[in-house]
């Protein structure tokens, strides 16, 4: 096929087809109605039924809105190949999740853990969900999958690092107490905390790039006399990329307008949230999950597609990363909010979420030293979330 024909082939029905015209329309309708009477809608009137009403359009709105978001960066994976495409998904997903915690430190209410649940609750679920299903279901149809092991025990450093200075280090600082960071000490860290993540995007996208692709079958590693060639395969598919490049503005114009929605949203949901977890009298660690299921299922659902088509570094790229980010951005933007408002930032973890914290720490280091899954870690990481949960509701 000539490039005449591929270009001829580029139209803009087939880089926004009807369903996602639909969806975005949809989707923004929403959004202009809760912007013209949601001041009416989310008011101090607020009864049981309307607020479970409110809750399920918004909740099927910014969920719709989502998938649009992982569709389209999906999309812009497969243009730009690893790792900029998963991390492209990944950041999308996670400014997400660092919109509506964000919506919530600033809702009427009081919450002052919020972001060290859904810091949490995303480990919990990331980590032993989704890592577990990945694993169980890849071992099922091909056997033991093949990964990157640098590259893999570099996400895991990074969680260590910085899982442990965000939720594990708060408890034992003397000064503040109470899980709390003081303002010289929140600004310094969220500075800290922004430099690693930096500096690790950097190396990953850069001259370590090879340690996060998948490697070929029957090969454990991209020996170093390989590494130039395989950054440089990466390199020239991008340059193929840039035949494309209209569809690539186009995909990124109907992300940022599928993410926006959300944004616009996020205010609502985090009224109606805190809402029915006062009204229930639910456990205030609900919130936090509630956010990390929100902003992670269409993600979690591309990274057990990763692993059923046997691209299982795809998978961590996919679940790591995305904590890893997490973290990254969600600290920062939760500390400076509380330093501009004036909000009461709560990260230190209680004993149970720390003994779980180790316990999936760990286990990861078990799951991912050697060079392919063992389907039996699968099966230890779905127990270990199963325990979270029930500790969730029988703390």
């Amino acid at each position: 096929m000539t490039q005449d024909n591929v270009n001829k082939g580029l139209s803009l029905a087939s880089i926004f087809p009807t369903k996602t015209r639909m969806r975005l329309i949809g989707v923004w309708l929403i959004v202009i109605l809760f912007m013209v009477f949601g001041g009416a809608i989310t008011g101090d009137s607020l009864s049981p039924l309307v607020a479970t009403s409110i809750f399920g359009v918004l909740l099927l709105t910014i969920i719709v809105a989502a998938f649009g978001v992982v569709k389209e960066a999906d999309e812009l994976a497969h243009k730009l190949g690893e790792p900029f495409g998963t991390l492209i998904l990944t950041l999308s997903i996670v400014s997400i999740e660092v919109i509506l915690i964000s919506a919530v430190m600033l809702g009427p209410g009081e919450n002052p853990t919020i972001g060290k649940d859904s810091i949490f609750s995303v480990m919990m679920i990331i980590m032993n969900l989704v890592i577990g299903l990945c694993i169980l279901l890849g071992g099922r149809k091909y056997g033991e999958q093949e990964y990157n092991a640098q590259g893999t025990m570099s996400y895991i450093a990074m969680i260590i690092m910085l899982g442990g200075i965000a939720l594990l280090l708060p408890n034992f600082i003397q000064g503040a107490g109470g899980g709390m960071f003081s303002n010289t000490q929140a600004i310094v860290l969220a500075i800290f905390i922004i430099v690693l993540y930096a500096v690790f995007l950097y190396f990953q996208m850069t001259g370590y790039r090879h340690l996060y692709v998948q490697p070929k079958e029957g090969s454990m590693e991209i020996p170093f006399k390989d590494r130039a060639i395989a950054n440089n395969v990466t390199t020239h598919s991008e340059h193929n990329a840039t035949d494309g490049k209209k569809e690539i503005w186009i995909r990124s114009i109907i992300l940022i307008g599928m993410i926006l929605p959300i944004v616009l949203l996020s205010h609502n949901m985090a009224v109606v949230v805190d809402y029915g977890i006062k009204a229930a009298n639910l456990p205030t660690l609900l919130g936090g999950v509630l956010i990390a299921i929100i902003v992670f299922t269409p993600e979690s659902m591309t990274a057990v597609k990763a692993a059923l088509n046997n691209e299982f570094q795809r998978a961590i790229n996919l679940c790591h990363g995305a904590f890893v980010s997490t973290v990254g951005l969600t600290v920062p933007s939760v500390l400076i909010i509380g330093l501009i408002t004036g909000k009461t930032v709560l990260f230190g973890m209680n004993s149970t979420e720390t003994i779980l914290f180790v316990i999936t720490l760990l286990l990861s280091l078990m799951t991912f030293l050697g060079k392919r899954t063992t389907p039996i870690m699968g099966i230890m990481h779905l127990v270990l979330f199963a325990v979270f949960t029930l500790l969730i509701f029988n703390p």
